[in-house]
C-alpha cells in the first residue's frame, strides 16, 4: 500500500468513526444495522479493513452523510461569513467550543449531501 493509500483510508477511517459518533450511535449498533460483527466496525474506524462500495453507501445512509463526505471529497468545514450561520451563531453561542466544532463538521456533512443530492434536503 502506498503512502497516498493509508492516508486516504486513515481519512476515510476517521470520518467514519466521526459520523458514527455525531449520529450517536454505538459501533455494536452500527454493526447490527450493517449486518456486521462489532469488531468488523471497529476495524474499519482504525482503518485496518477495507470499506466495500456497498458498505460505504450503507454507512453514509445511517449516518446521514455523503458518501463524498466520507470519502474525503466534499470539504469537511463551511463557510463562516455564511450569513444564516451569523444568525445561527447568536443561539450557539453558548455552546462548548468542542460542541461547537463538532456541530460545524456536520453541518457540512449535511450541506454536502444536499448539494450532492440537488439541494432536495
Amino acid at each position: 500500500m502506498t503512502e497516498i493509500d493509508s492516508a486516504k483510508r486513515a481519512q476515510i477511517a476517521e470520518r467514519l468513526r466521526e459520523a458514527r459518533k455525531l449520529a450517536g450511535l454505538s459501533q455494536g449498533h452500527v454493526a447490527k444495522l450493517l449486518g456486521l460483527h462489532r469488531p468488523s466496525v471497529s476495524e474499519i474506524e482504525a482503518g485496518n479493513r477495507r470499506v466495500s462500495a456497498d458498505e460505504l453507501a450503507k454507512l453514509a445512509e445511517v449516518y446521514d452523510v455523503s458518501v463524498a463526505w466520507l470519502l474525503g471529497e466534499a470539504p469537511d468545514t463551511i463557510d463562516a461569513q455564511d450569513p444564516r450561520l451569523e444568525l445561527a451563531a447568536r443561539e450557539l453561542s453558548k455552546l462548548k467550543p468542542d460542541d461547537l466544532e463538532r456541530l460545524l463538521k456536520l453541518l457540512a456533512a449535511m450541506r454536502s449531501d444536499s448539494t450532492a443530492n440537488g439541494g432536495d434536503r
